[in-house]
């Protein structure tokens, strides 16, 4: 097989959450780039979240995606809530295929609920996974990344953790320990030549957003609204004059961070948002 030459060819990255929506377009995008991958997903629903988690099925069209592009890859079901059970994966997926340089911290449930009605189910969810499932996922690769002689780690935080949106209070506070913690072993880790940096989308076309329960918070007033009662909704949510990322769109900041391009660039906060963030009204 011919190699591909790309601006990551050669190394190896971690993609979690890589079953659907914004990994498996990660994965994707970095084997298009030349990567192989690690590929690690939960495959199963979750509880508290309202929406149907991926399946082994979702996890094996991202294979497929993968192996077709001329890249290898190694699949794992996996929770990033299990900190053993996670680094065995890992550990068996550098194995696999050799090194570890590039980590796609990707991993993360919303559900949502306002700061008076908020379960103590909500929260532990969502801290287990969207906080402490990262923090899991970087211990366990930290190692391969240091053999390896550095590497890029991408978090995938978002808009909320820089704005007060309603509703996502729980999830809010889970995306922007992240960033807290991106910076903190962005020194700590600086020294091992470990990039470490936060991306912060908007809303992105994937089953998380795309839901009947996140329709609900756009039009409480409908008994079953669909995603067209909901788009001026979604556009308000925007400076620019979109409704929705595409995966792609976030994928695209995931490989220019992993790449050399960015290889002095680490601690920052990058706001994928089309505006979101910056918006006045």
């Amino acid at each position: 097989m011919e190699e591909t030459v790309g601006r990551v060819s050669g190394k190896v990255a971690l993609v979690t959450g890589a079953a659907r929506g914004q990994g498996r377009s990660h994965a994707i995008r970095l084997a298009e780039e030349g990567a192989d991958i690690i590929a690690v997903d939960i495959c199963k629903d979750i509880e508290t979240v309202p929406y149907a988690g991926s399946t082994r099925a979702d996890l094996d069209e991202t294979v497929a995606a993968v192996e077709g592009l001329g890249r290898k890859i190694v699949a794992f079901e996996g929770d990033v809530r299990d900190a053993d059970g996670l680094k065995k994966l890992v550990d068996e997926g550098v194995e696999a295929l050799g090194r570890l340089d590039i980590v796609s911290a990707n991993a993360g449930v919303m559900t949502f609920g306002t700061g008076a009605d908020t379960s103590d189910e909500l929260w532990d969810v969502s801290y287990e996974i969207n906080l402490k499932g990262v923090y899991h996922t970087l211990k366990a690769a930290y190692p391969h990344l240091r053999d390896a002689g550095g590497g890029s780690i991408i978090i995938t935080s978002s808009s909320s953790a820089l704005l007060g949106l309603g509703n996502l209070n729980h999830y809010a506070a889970a995306k922007g320990g992240l960033i807290s913690m991106a910076r903190t072993l962005a020194n700590e880790w600086a020294s091992d030549s470990i990039r470490i940096n936060s991306i912060c989308p908007t809303a992105v076309r994937t089953d998380m957003v795309t839901n009947e329960a996140t329709y609900k918070v756009f039009r409480p007033d409908l008994p079953n609204p669909t995603m067209d009662d909901c788009m001026d909704g979604f556009y308000s949510l925007n400076l620019l004059p979109v409704a929705f990322l595409e995966p792609r769109d976030v994928s695209n900041a995931v490989l220019w961070l992993a790449s050399d391009e960015a290889r002095y660039i680490t601690g920052v906060v990058l706001p994928v948002d089309a505006g979101q963030s910056i918006k006045v009204g």
